[in-house]
């Protein structure tokens, strides 16, 4: 199973699901990042955390243990 946390920089994906038993799902819901959406890796930080998603037109920011939940 791969996760948003997975992708490589400039990579593109779409969300299958998000993790529900994660305690970030419901914010990461509401921010967004629901299934059926394209999401793309636009930048790292310099320690890989956090990690900058493009998703509808706009880049979020969120950390990488937060991007394992969400299911590509």
């Amino acid at each position: 199973m791969r996760t948003a946390a997975d992708l490589k920089l400039n990579e593109t994906a779409v969300i299958k699901d998000v993790d529900n038993s994660h305690y970030s799902s419901h914010r990461i819901l509401e921010i967004g990042f629901t299934p059926g959406q394209e999401i793309k890796l636009v930048s790292r930080s310099v320690f890989n955390d956090p990690i900058a998603l493009s998703i509808r037109g706009t880049v979020i920011a969120i950390r990488k243990n937060e991007a394992k939940c969400i299911i590509i």
